[in-house]
């Protein structure tokens, strides 16, 4: 009866295995193209074609062509000056976590920036030095040009002091980065972001936020503590520090303070009020201004001896090639940093192109960033990416292109041609107490951890695995360390699923857990076994081994019993110690019968029960004769479940099939629904079928093998009326169609 108000559909079909479905409806077999059509295709160019590849190398052909000089030129021009303002600074500052002279944060705000105005795709994020790569890199330019102790040996040192050796180690392992993303780019790899979550992302940046914090504490506090790399590296910089922090320079301590305080209550002003305010105001510039010009005029140098950025050459160095031997000896070491500087501004530009309603190519933003990395290592600039605030302050002054970032550019020019000597006074505690306030995002993912421990407790592990990582080994091997556990986790959680056997919800065709249900029916005999995962060769076995739980009992054991039971008859009825009758079995022999256990021919155990020599076949659930004890199987029909199951490979196929013919052994049925078709056409094409396992044991949907199941065994059903719907319209005999209920009395009908 239909519930007042309720929606319902009603749906009248013929019940359907996979075998009777392909017979009625004729499937289009489309024609797959070779590998090497593929390839054909891949290299065939025309003039079209010729023209899309121009434009999409050069993206900005597309968007100069669409630019709307009166609304967007203005906004552009603001967000470019304020955007390189903060570059500037920015530039310097995180040229420090490269342990490299300040001035050449100055060249990685400049040369990447012009290459990515014509090659990239994101026309919000701002390119130029990001706080991870800069602390990457000065891991390796301190373990090959340490602080203390001779540089490693390699050609290409000699003559040069330890300034330019840095600087040649940093442009050289630059260059290798940008050669490994270009790669990326032309062999269309960029899915490889796509094995490093947003927990692994989260996780790594927290803890790069933690070495950088530790990195600047040496420039806040004006202690003279050696650059470290490696292992514990952090650990060995916390000892130093604290074995020196009776010589802490109250200057610096009180400058540092003093920014950070004010630079963070202004900070937070611009989050609060930013719909109000035309553009944020620009404090960390207005900061570093006043303390320029204020440790100019009290002289902090002399009076307090406190470190400031010093002499700035004016111009452009002359471009240098990449020295080969740092390729050997940082190639370990570029490769993370050219995954991590990509995957951070790909992440930033797919946010704003979202906001802002275009497209963004992940593998030419990696030919982008590849060509810049090149392009400004040889300019002596080091590896690119985009700094979150950066980027923040570009799109929110209203920027609408990169010509805001070519502007941005400009100003950086300006500053490294004419006026960089105004910052020769700026004292390293401002870059540090800068840097520091700006990790306040990142540190503040923290709060991730206790949301994904409650909500998903591997991504929790993920999270807190890859920052402890980071955090001790370092973050090149942290990101290593990190990618392992992710992996771990996805291999962990797709080898052991969480299975589960299901029944009916009354008077419906759905099926759920039957251990999250109450109002729910199971036909007797009949079990429901579904695995939410694909099926490989690791965790077959788990699959195997649920199987055997959810049908109650273990069909190899049975089946090796039944077979030794079925070898005894043959012996008592061969000696006349039993007969067959009309009845059954009758016990001839006057005493009790004893039989020592063949042990010969085990293996014959496994086969198929042989009934040839019998009457008829023996029913295993009825009492046998001469004590004779088989463990009753209560399951004469199984049905898996393979809605979710995305594939199988050939380990798979021999175990499942080993677990079919086992069931199949023992006089279980078995029926697989919801298969996908293209796993059907690996089952065929792989001789999955015999006579025991057969293709008809597929069908369509779970009701319909139900149902299927139903008529089969009417008297799974006995005495439990209104349990399940099968209300269905069937062929019959004379190929007219009819309603049938089975709860009424019916002629057989045969699907």
């Amino acid at each position: 009866m239909i519930r007042p108000g309720a929606k319902q559909y009603v749906v009248a079909r013929p019940l359907y295995s996979d075998e009777s479905f392909a017979e009625e409806h004729v499937k289009v077999y489309r024609q797959r193209k070779s590998m090497l059509e593929h390839v054909k295709q891949y290299f065939t160019c025309d003039s079209k074609r010729a023209k899309n590849a121009a434009l999409s190398l050069l993206p900005v052909i597309g968007w100069l062509r669409m630019y709307r000089i009166k609304e967007w030129l203005f906004s552009d021009i603001v967000s470019g000056i304020s955007t390189g303002l903060v570059a500037v600074l920015q530039g310097l500052a995180y040229c420090l976590l490269a342990s490299l002279p300040a001035w050449y944060g100055l060249f990685s705000a400049f040369f990447p920036v012009v290459i990515y105005f014509f090659l990239g795709t994101s026309r919000h994020i701002s390119v130029g030095p990001f706080p991870v790569l800069c602390l990457m890199i000065g891991s390796v330019v301190t373990r090959l040009v340490p602080d203390i102790g001779p540089p490693h040996n390699i050609p290409g040192f000699e003559g040069l002091t330890i300034d330019q050796q840095r600087v040649l180690v940093a442009s050289s392992v630059t260059f290798l980065t940008g050669i490994m993303q270009l790669a990326m780019g032309i062999f269309q790899v960029g899915f490889v972001v796509m094995y490093l979550s947003d927990t692994l992302v989260s996780g790594f940046t927290t803890a790069a936020a933690i070495h950088i914090l530790v990195s600047q504490l040496k420039f806040v506090l004006g202690l003279q503590v050696p650059g470290l790399s490696g292992p514990l590296s952090i650990i060995y910089t916390l000892e130093d520090i604290f074995t020196q922090i009776t010589k802490t320079n109250i200057c610096d301590v009180v400058i540092s303070v003093v920014i950070m305080v004010v630079v963070f209550i202004v900070k937070e002003i611009n989050d609060r009020y930013k719909s109000k305010l035309p553009v944020p105001i620009p404090i960390e510039v207005i900061m570093t201004v006043i303390a320029c010009g204020v440790s100019y005029g009290f002289d902090f140098k002399t009076k307090y001896g406190i470190d400031t950025v010093g002499h700035i050459p004016k111009g452009y160095e002359s471009p240098m090639a990449p020295n080969l031997h740092i390729f050997q000896e940082t190639a370990v070491e570029a490769f993370p940093m050219a995954i991590v500087g990509f995957a951070v501004a790909f992440s930033v530009a797919k946010v704003y192109s979202v906001k802002h309603d275009y497209t963004i190519d992940g593998n030419q933003e990696l030919i982008a960033f590849g060509v810049s990395n090149i392009f400004g290592a040889s300019f002596k600039s080091f590896a690119a990416s985009t700094a979150l605030s950066r980027s923040a302050v570009q799109e929110s002054t209203g920027g609408k292109t990169q010509l805001a970032g070519l502007l941005s550019a400009i100003i950086v020019m300006i500053v490294t041609l004419a006026i960089g000597f105004l910052l020769d006074p700026l004292p390293k505690s401002v870059l540090g107490a800068v840097v520091i306030v700006n990790l306040k995002g990142m540190l503040m993912q923290f709060r991730e951890v206790p949301y994904l421990f409650r909500r998903d407790k591997p991504d929790c592990v993920v999270w807190l695995g890859t920052c402890l990582a980071s955090i001790l080994l370092g973050l090149d091997l942290g990101l290593a360390a990190g990618l392992g556990i992710e992996l771990i986790s996805v291999v962990l959680r797709a080898q052991f699923p969480r299975c589960s056997v299901l029944a009916n919800i009354k008077g419906t065709d759905i099926y759920k857990d039957k251990k999250d249900y109450t109002d729910i029916y199971e036909p007797e005999g009949v079990k429901i076994f579904r695995i939410p995962s694909p099926i490989f060769f690791a965790n077959i076995e788990f699959f195997r081994s649920k199987l055997v739980e959810a049908v109650g009992f273990n069909p190899l054991r049975i089946l090796r019993k039944r077979n030794k039971a079925l070898r005894m008859i043959r012996k008592l009825l061969k000696r006349g110690d039993l007969q067959w009758t009309s009845k059954g079995f009758l016990n001839t022999s006057s005493g009790p019968i004893r039989e020592a256990e063949d042990e010969s021919n085990m293996e014959e155990l496994d086969l198929p029960t042989d009934f040839k020599d019998f009457p008829a076949r023996i029913d295993w659930n009825a009492e046998l004769p001469a004590n004779i004890v088989v463990p009753q199987v209560d399951v004469h029909s199984l049905i898996l479940d393979f809605a979710a199951v995305s594939f199988l490979d050939i380990s798979a196929l021999k175990g499942l099939k080993m677990a079919l013919k086992e069931l199949i052994r023992v006089e279980v049925e078995v029926y697989i629904v919801a298969c996908d078709p293209y796993i059907l056409e690996k089952l065929h094409d792989c001789c999955f079928f015999d006579d025991e396992v057969q293709p008809s044991m597929f069908f369509l949907t779970l009701h319909d093998a139900m149902l299927h199941i139903l008529d089969k065994h009417p008297e799974s059903t006995e005495n439990k009326s209104g349990m399940i719907m099968t209300s269905v319209t069937v062929h019959n005999h004379g190929g007219s169609l009819r309603s049938r209920d089975r709860n009424a009395p019916e002629p057989e009908t045969k699907f």
